[in-house]
């Protein structure tokens, strides 16, 4: 059975920006025929953790995805970063002490037979954290189970696109069999 997967990358938000690596590896993604998945973009988010947010999340409600796939670009790293949590930096919570959402994947699990990745346990302080962070506390106080994970995709170029779409596909394929 196919399942149904929700991807999201964000625009660029610096002016010296000729796009954004989450995106790029999504437009690559996309060009793709051959994966047994139903797989829904969402292209080109606001770098804006409250619009970014609101769009993912109507987008979940409207499609009902089996799992979620947020990406973001980290310029300084080498390799894909599959983020284990998030913290509440950017929301405002309402007691003011910062809260950390853990994905409920696998990670060790879901990343076996990848050579271009790693985990983190660093979102990064921006909209990436903060997106990931409001996508995970949507799914849980609406106790939706659909699985969420975060990866952070860094600049691509010749010499790793390759093996970053190939680890990115394998990815998907061990999120769709958990």
């Amino acid at each position: 059975m196919q399942k149904r997967i929700l991807l999201t990358s964000f625009d660029i938000w610096l002016s010296d920006q000729q796009s954004n690596s989450s995106d790029d590896l999504l437009l690559e993604l996309a060009k793709m025929a051959s994966l047994p998945h139903h797989l829904f973009f969402l292209h080109r988010l606001r770098v804006d953790v409250q619009i970014a947010s609101s769009e993912v999340i109507a987008k979940i409600n409207d499609l009902q995805p089996d799992y979620v796939i947020c990406c973001g670009m980290a310029a300084s790293r080498q390799k894909l970063s599959v983020e284990v949590m998030a913290r509440s930096t950017n929301i405002a919570c309402e007691d003011g002490k910062e809260k950390v959402l853990q994905t409920t994947v696998d990670i060790e699990k879901l990343i076996t037979g990848t050579t271009e990745v790693e985990i983190s346990y660093d979102c990064g302080k921006f909209v990436c954290e903060g997106l990931y962070y409001s996508v995970l506390e949507y799914l849980s106080q609406s106790q939706l189970t659909i699985p969420c994970i975060f990866i952070h995709v860094p600049i691509l170029n010749q010499d790793n696109l390759v093996g970053i779409i190939a680890d990115f596909v394998l990815i998907i394929n061990n999120l769709a069999l958990t």
